[in-house]
């Protein structure tokens, strides 16, 4: 109870009401002291090795208590982190020497890019046929075999792009082809069998007029006959029937014949 008396003594009214402010000044009590000496402490550890873990620091903390204990973290080495703080210090007093040394650094990348970009413009110009006074025989023996080289690798990228378009266009002319093949044998199946409905009988188009125009064959002529072809009847009625042409003309040389129609 006198514990927490005089923790509540310490703590301000805000603290009643909830999570609030404190008011920040040396505990009095021994024990409380100890007691928050103790939390504050771990939570600043805790909060030392998430910031080392999250944000890839170089952390060290060391915390003496009131009585002479040490505590300490680091995620390297304590004496590590304090060596590097020390250079930092020393260091930052020859910043101006830090920029001075950039700078010339990167004037020196520059020169070093000039360089390079007025050598290729050189070797574009000479690629062109221009400037080659001051070329010499060995170089310019180089320069024309590194055109050769990239002339024939042209020559076959071109072919190898035309000999791709010929093959497509071969491809879809043949197809254009099929089409026109079959659409054409449709055409010509149906028109045959137009001209199949046409042609019968009882249409209702131009095939019953065709039908009744056919020529018909010539009838026989009547003046003009064979007597074998012709049966005659017997005139005595003897024999129940006919007789031969022949026999009957020799008995009616002058009658006509009877023709059976």
């Amino acid at each position: 109870m006198e514990f927490q008396s005089d923790l509540t003594r310490e703590i301000s009214p805000q603290r009643k009401m909830g999570r609030g402010k404190i008011e920040i000044r040396r505990i009095e009590n021994t024990t409380n002291r100890q007691v928050t000496f103790c939390k504050r402490r771990n939570g600043l550890l805790k909060k030392a090795y998430e910031l080392s873990v999250l944000c890839d620091a170089e952390v060290a903390l060391i915390v003496f208590s009131s009585r002479g204990r040490l505590y300490e973290y680091a995620n390297n080495s304590v004496k590590a982190t304090i060596e590097r703080y020390k250079k930092a210090c020393s260091d930052s007093s020859n910043t101006g020497s830090i920029s001075e040394a950039n700078a010339q650094f990167y004037q020196q990348e520059a020169s070093k890019l000039r360089v390079q970009i007025s050598n290729l413009q050189n070797q574009n110009r000479n690629y062109m046929g221009e400037g080659l006074g001051a070329l010499s025989p060995r170089d310019l023996k180089n320069l024309e075999s590194r055109i050769e080289k990239g002339i024939s690798k042209v020559r076959a990228k071109k072919n190898e792009m035309l000999f791709a378009e010929i093959d497509y266009m071969q491809k879809r002319q043949e197809i254009d082809l099929h089409n026109n093949n079959q659409y054409l044998r449709a055409k010509i199946i149906e028109t045959e069998r137009a001209q199949h409905m046409e042609l019968m009988p009882g249409s209702s188009s131009g095939g019953y007029h065709h039908h009744h125009h056919e020529q018909l064959p010539p009838p026989p002529p009547h003046h003009q006959f064979d007597a074998r072809n012709y049966l005659q009847l017997d005139a005595s009625g003897s024999g129940g029937g006919f007789q031969s042409s022949s026999h009957y003309s020799d008995k009616h040389e002058h009658d006509l014949p009877l023709q059976l129609v």
